[in-house]
């Protein structure tokens, strides 16, 4: 498991209490070119609760 990852998706299946329980996290990119704010990343390994 990835350890001390704070998460606010309450949506997500691996939220517990404001951290992610994955054992992996992918984090990628929302835009097609560089990223240079957080706005425009995204959590890969996001799944609906």
């Amino acid at each position: 498991m990835a350890q001390n990852v704070l998460c606010e998706v309450n949506s997500c299946r691996f939220w517990a209490e404001n951290s992610c329980t994955a054992s992996t996290i992918k984090i990628g990119k929302s835009t097609m070119t560089d990223v240079t704010r957080n706005a425009e990343t995204d959590c890969e390994t996001f799944e609906t609760k």
